[in-house]
């Protein structure tokens, strides 16, 4: 007879209630908690406080109850990903045979930029993802990442990062999708999907407010309005529950108005749980349990941390056990913890490793693939088109780009001929490899300089670096200036170097004071201005930096946002003309360096006014982006109408590429609510679509407006549909309007539940003569 537990006919939740039965308390919570094998307390820190927060620990003793997750088995040091694969399995055997109950870990590593491994492909960074307003990419490139991290035996991808941008000076803006939450929470929901699809269990974070912190400080408080909270903050995770289907979250290390996320079962369990209805797991950030005693101080020792985390849902303690291990155990048994809360996680840690197949007789941690390649032809292809998409060509006023073939092109710049330009810090050789001098990249990783040469073999190319990035060493500026003063263009290429906490410009816990640019670039650029030949500034960054300071005194400006390995072909390729520069700015992009926080979605009295010196208005607005092509937007439908506040209403436009080249349009829609029981933002992102158009062609954008979509948190906390008059903006940018639909809602106000829509349906239809002739 099959043991209960091991009957693949019966529900996962009777198969999981039966082995509860069957385990000790120490078997339980070893489920709970995972295990981080190449780090210890005498090992290089990754994170802050990583050695405080480390004991060492007998492994093979560790798992003889068992163990809940391996940690980062091949993000933590260069590994042959063949090797790395054996490794694991052969680390699985091991754990298998330890416990009881012949049950494996959960394997999880990072895939923020692609998976976080030597040798696999680095793709664009979120920032990127949200610059190419294309969600079927993104799922497309997450879907590759899900089945390399499969074919090595992993379980589980720390990502997306669905924090909506609210100050663009902190360090991991470069992890976000944007500052709108309607594009963070579309595109992430298709980085889940495409993550999902492939069995690897997506983990949101971070959950929920981390991106608000005061000061822009990495580790900092939230002081974030309930308001805001609701529905700036929560959109982007709800609907990639909903939508995308992730099956983990992961809980922030801040705290909201003095309470820490970790310790929160209003945020975790009332509102994830019994409001969303999530049945995954929530796992901690890295040391996210223990920080409850040593950083927030709301507990008083290890114990008292567990108890309020496993209180409050968190169900997993990463990245190793320090409070979830035996002082929880001892905490249940002296009484101060109710078995319970063990029980209720360990059921959610069980479950899902039923639904992987993990409980089941003959499951093998072998890995799938006879040939692991995680850098394959596809993954860099798909990569490269990434890249391509998301390029901004913020200005370019007198049509210096494209270059000519045969141009004299002076290169300069500290981000001109350096690989790791194109990496965000959670990169491998950006995250990993500086821990290890003299590891080969393991990726190929074209520069601007060499992509330049390879693009415009033609043109001749001269280089100096002119200085590094946040150095203040002038001694490279006469050679720079003397090479853009010998040619017909200078293409100058400066940004950011990513790195953690403090060893990068852009990073993790690389938080800047202001959105000047680091070092003495700003100086660099000022003097190679001043040469007279025509400059063409392209920045590699991980945030949007003040550009005011050079609007009308450069000959084109170009946007990239940690394009990955492939990024200097697609920077290249926007240069020479090969690529049709199709990007959108996901952040805006500010005058002046100073006077942040500033995003797009500001209400009235955030606007300029004469109430104030300081003009907060960007220099190049959220969603602004330039094509080398020319769109007539025409026969817009859309004018005036009422419908009822549970109704629909109808904008459409035909987009005519009327240029000599095929490009890219993004067509976005945003509402403007004139008057509301709260403040609302003057304008917000309902809906967009990217359509591609060769020379001539037409497309037909239809968007079906529903009134869910009005919605906002009222004054007692509900989120409400209010009847009264409402803008529908048809807009290339969110200060570029072409057309103006003026809707009035009527009938009661609604109070709106689980099953709101979240997005506007959209129809694209190709334009033919037919149905021009039909459509009159």
């Amino acid at each position: 007879m099959t043991i209960p537990w091991r009957d693949r006919a019966l529900p996962a939740a009777d198969r999981v209630a039966d082995l509860l039965t069957r385990m000790t308390l120490e078997e339980k919570t070893a489920q709970l908690y995972g295990v981080w094998v190449k780090n210890d307390s005498n090992g290089e820190d990754i994170a802050p406080n990583e050695q405080d927060m480390t004991e060492s620990f007998d492994f093979d003793e560790l798992i003889t109850r068992g163990l809940g997750q391996l940690t980062r088995a091949f993000g933590t040091a260069p590994v042959d990903p063949a090797l790395g694969a054996r490794a694991l399995a052969r680390a699985q055997r091991h754990i298998i045979a330890a416990n009881r109950f012949g049950i494996p870990a959960v394997a999880h590593e990072e895939c923020l930029a692609g998976f976080t491994a030597w040798r696999a492909t680095a793709y664009p960074v979120p920032l990127a993802w949200g610059a190419t307003f294309d969600p079927p990419l993104v799922e497309e490139m997450a879907r590759h990442i899900g089945q390399d991290m499969t074919s090595v035996g992993i379980h589980q991808g720390l990502s997306p990062v669905l924090d909506v941008v609210r100050d663009p000076r902190w360090g991991r803006v470069e992890e976000t999708i944007g500052e709108d939450p309607y594009l963070v929470g579309t595109v992430g929901a298709a980085y889940v999907r495409g993550l999902e699809s492939t069995g690897i269990v997506a983990t949101l974070k971070h959950f929920a407010g981390y991106a608000a912190s005061v000061g822009a400080r990495n580790h900092a408080p939230v002081r974030a309005g309930v308001r805001e909270f609701a529905d700036v903050t929560l959109p982007p995770f709800e609907m990639a529950l909903r939508e995308g289907g992730a099956r983990s979250v992961m809980a922030a290390y801040t705290e909201t108005d003095g309470v820490p996320v970790s310790a929160d079962p209003r945020l975790l369990t009332e509102l994830l749980r019994d409001d969303w209805g999530f049945t995954g797991t929530v796992v901690s950030d890295y040391f996210g349990v223990g920080f409850l005693e040593t950083t927030h101080r709301v507990a008083g020792s290890r114990a008292e941390a567990a108890g309020a985390a496993l209180a409050a849902g968190v169900d997993v303690e990463l990245p190793t056990p320090r409070c979830y291990g035996e002082a929880l155990v001892d905490a249940v048994r002296a009484g101060e913890v109710p078995e319970s809360l063990v029980d209720r996680a360990a059921r959610r840690v069980l479950v899902q490793k039923c639904e992987l197949g993990m409980l089941d007789e003959g499951w093998t941690p072998e890995p799938t693939a006879e040939r692991i390649d995680l850098d394959a032809t596809a993954n860099r292809t798909l990569a490269r088109r990434l890249a391509e998409e998301s390029v901004v060509l913020l200005d370019n006023p007198d049509a210096v780009l494209p270059l000519p073939p045969d141009v004299r092109i002076a290169v300069v710049g500290p981000r001109a001929d350096d690989p790791l330009a194109m990496l965000g810090c959670y990169s491998f050789p950006s995250h990993v490899l500086p821990a290890h001098p003299g590891t080969p990249l393991g990726i190929e990783i074209p520069t601007v300089l060499g992509s330049l040469r390879t693009e415009l073999p033609d043109a001749k190319i001269t280089y100096a670096a002119g200085t590094e990035v946040d150095g203040d060493d002038p001694g490279g500026f006469p050679e720079a200036v003397a090479r853009a003063a010998e040619a017909d263009v200078c293409v100058v290429a400066l940004g950011d170097r990513a790195g953690l906490f403090g060893r990068g410009t852009s990073g993790e816990g690389c938080d800047a004071e202001d959105l000047r640019l680091p070092g003495v670039q700003a100086e660099l650029l000022d003097a190679l201005a001043a040469t007279g030949t025509p400059v063409v500034l392209v920045l590699l960054t991980g945030r949007p930096y003040a550009l005011g300071r050079w609007k009308g005194r450069l000959a084109g400006m170009i946007q990239a946002f940690f394009p990955g390995e492939e990024g200097g072909p697609a920077v290249a390729g926007v240069l020479s003309g090969r690529v049709s520069p199709s990007g959108r700015l996901p952040v805006s992009v500010p005058h002046r360096p100073g006077g942040q926080p500033w995003t797009y979605l500001q209400p009235p009295l955030g606007l300029a006014s004469a109430s104030s010196n300081l003009d907060p208005t960007p220099l190049y607005p959220f969603g602004h982006g330039l094509s080398y092509t020319t769109f007539a937007w025409e026969d817009i439908e859309g004018t005036e109408a009422e419908i009822a506040t549970d109704g629909t209403y109808d904008v459409s436009v035909t987009l005519r590429n009327t240029g000599e080249r095929a490009g890219a349009e993004v067509v976005q829609l945003y509402l403007h609510d004139p008057v509301a029981s709260v403040t609302r933002p003057d304008a917000r992102l309902i809906a967009y679509r990217r359509v591609e158009l060769a020379p001539g062609r037409a497309s037909r954008v239809t968007f079906r407006f529903h009134a869910d979509l009005s919605s906002f948190t009222g004054r007692d906390g509900r989120r409400v549909v209010e009847p009264g008059a409402l803008e529908l903006r048809l807009a290339a940018s969110s200060a570029d309007v072409r057309h103006t639909a003026r809707v009035t809602l009527t009938g009661p106000e609604r109070v709106l539940r689980r099953d709101r829509r979240l997005h506007c349906e959209t129809e694209v239809t190709e334009v033919t003569e037919a149905t021009e002739v039909r459509g009159g």
